[in-house]
């Protein structure tokens, strides 16, 4: 068995062209490329064969690459940026206002109303809802119940919409 990631380094430069043209910037490239260098280390300690003709199987490599890519935009989709200056600008115009006579929030009547927004619902959604709610997952529900993954996942993700049509 070859020294995998000895190979693997030997190209790279090729790696981080590779994922640059995925459309990175080359630090990020670079991140990427250490990362898969990671990967390939540990399937290599589980004595996974990821060789091909005594070098590194490019394929598997583009692949670990692209999924590492895919993974790193769908976080950075899930991330809000907010530019600091604009940021600075809204806290310097709302420092006029003054915060200290804000209403303060009635925790009591909030939950009066979250339970009466409940109960306005069918059991089931209620109940799926309920157990959701920091109890149980979305998938340990669904191997318990027999019940669809995505039947749950809708059914919790409604209840929510309903709750936030009402309270806000």
């Amino acid at each position: 068995m070859i020294d995998l990631l000895i190979e693997a380094y030997k190209k790279h430069n090729v790696w981080v062209e590779m994922v640059k043209s995925f459309g990175c910037n080359r630090d990020t490239a670079q991140d990427i490329v250490s990362e898969m260098y990671i990967i390939l280390s540990k399937k290599q300690a589980e004595g996974k064969n990821i060789e091909y003709n005594n070098t590194v199987n490019d394929i598997y490599v583009y692949k670990v690459l692209k999924s590492l890519f895919i993974d790193l935009k769908r976080k950075e989709g899930r991330v809000s940026f907010v530019d600091t200056e604009i940021l600075h600008n809204h806290l310097l115009n709302s420092k006029n206002q003054d915060f200290n006579d804000a209403m303060p929030i009635d925790y009591a009547e909030l939950y009066d109303k979250v339970i009466e927004s409940l109960n306005e619902l069918y059991w089931y959604d209620r109940k799926v809802f309920e157990l959701l709610d920091g109890q149980i997952s979305v998938s340990e529900l669904s191997r318990n119940t027999g019940i669809s993954y995505y039947s749950l996942y809708n059914t919790y993700k409604q209840v929510k919409k309903h709750l936030k049509d009402k309270l806000l």
